[in-house]
């Protein structure tokens, strides 16, 4: 059967959808009528991460069709931790950093979601925080077997693996549960969306509102987006790439997603960009050294939506300069050191480059520079003793690793 619905048509089409439950039903439903859906995101930090875009952007299409989309924060469970795809028990923030993270976090679903309009911002602390827990396991506890728990793939692992799991996680899967049915109760919420970890806590939702209100509710999972090297995506060598620009600068942002391997570029234009499937269609046929341009596309949408246009354009302003034009650009990512630390060689070259995030190992920086592999003022960098004192009469040097990688030390 086709899909004939909007929203379903466009996310199928992208990609989106891994697992999903009854969704013939969902897509009859939701060709005839408006729905509300939401999906929960963690709050152990004040920004999220590029392996969050996917869910982002799930939220964007719902709100897109014109659907009430929720992006619901683990105020309450995050209290908890959840044991999902995590190979350890998650730090317990306190409700001050929870409450501060939020708000930083709302400002970064407002650029995928119209909060002035019927999507919405909500945080599960407002109920989880007024259970009873006797109240709770009479009415919630005796509705989830602890044998289907057992069977969930991201609880067998932990077990699998001989890793603790406390009583304190296994409450997760029954407050996720609990999230859903409340939504669906309170703002007629009938679908769970989340990533393919989810799978389990999801379906427990759905069946406890079978149970308890005899309601109808549906789930979406989208797939693991991994690197190459199957990785998760969201962090480099470098660190995490963040979406927040005081975590991570437009041009750093931008430069994630100009050097993505050639084999993601289509895969992350259907995912992560707007643009027509049938434009996506006419680059997908570019090939070898033509698919920088599909590159260069993926980089500037992605940037647009998350940093904004002139975040994009900023950023594409910084690689034009120092790509291009061998121009040196400030607004590149750059790190300060005092001539004094040069000179003594209390600051070497391998400094520069971990400060400049350009390589996080020390041993990689070494093996690069034997390789001839790093440049300064586009001249390979060969000094066996990692002295920079020969630069020391420059204000800004340019170091440069492979062919992608730029920094500015500034020299005061």
């Amino acid at each position: 059967m086709g899909i004939k619905s909007e929203f379903l048509n466009e996310i199928k089409s992208r990609g989106f959808i891994y697992q999903s439950s009854e969704i013939e039903d969902l897509d009859i439903l939701i060709n005839k009528q408006k729905i509300c859906g939401y999906i929960g995101f963690d709050i152990t930090s004040d920004s999220l991460h590029v392996g969050s875009l996917v869910q982002l952007m799930l939220l964007h299409w719902l709100d897109f069709y014109g659907h009430e989309a929720i992006a619901l924060v683990g105020g309450g469970t995050t209290l908890v931790g959840d044991p999902s795809g995590k190979d350890e028990t998650r730090k317990i923030l306190t409700k001050n950093e929870i409450d501060n993270n939020i708000i930083k976090l709302t400002k970064i679903f407002g650029k995928f979601i119209n909060l002035d309009q019927k999507s919405k911002v909500i945080n599960n602390y407002e109920w989880l925080s007024e259970i009873n827990y006797i109240n709770f396991l009479r009415e919630i506890g005796s509705k989830i077997t602890l044998n289907k728990m057992l069977t969930f793939e991201s609880i067998k692992n932990r077990l699998d693996r001989e890793q603790p799991l406390s009583i304190l996680e296994f409450n997760y899967m029954l407050l996720q549960a609990y999230d859903f049915l409340h939504l669906n109760k309170e703002h007629n919420c009938i679908l769970q969306m989340g990533g393919s970890d989810q799978w389990g806590n999801i379906i427990s939702g759905i069946d406890l509102i079978r149970r308890i209100s005899k309601n109808k509710a549906f789930g979406i999972t989208s797939p693991l987006i991994t690197n190459i090297d199957g990785s998760k995506m969201g962090k480099t060598n470098s660190g995490a790439v963040w979406l927040d620009e005081n975590k991570l600068s437009n041009y750093e942002f931008f430069q994630f997603w100009r050097n993505v391997d050639d084999q993601n570029v289509i895969k992350f234009l259907l995912l992560f960009t707007k643009l027509p499937i049938s434009e996506i269609s006419k680059l997908s046929k570019l090939k070898d050294k033509d698919i920088n341009d599909a590159k260069k596309i993926l980089a500037f949408e992605v940037t647009k939506i998350v940093r904004g246009e002139l975040g994009a354009k900023e950023a594409q302003d910084i690689t034009d300069n120092l790509f291009k034009s061998n121009i040196y650009d400030s607004r590149a990512s750059s790190f300060t050191i005092e001539i004094d630390k040069i000179n003594n060689n209390s600051f070497s070259i391998i400094d520069a480059v971990e400060k400049l995030n350009l390589v996080k190992s020390r041993s990689e920086i070494k093996r690069l520079i034997k390789s001839n592999a790093i440049k300064i003022n586009d001249q390979t960098y060969g000094n066996n003793e990692f002295s920079l004192k020969e630069y020391n009469n420059f204000k800004e040097i340019k170091i440069t690793v492979g062919k992608k990688k730029i920094g500015i030390l500034k020299i005061i």
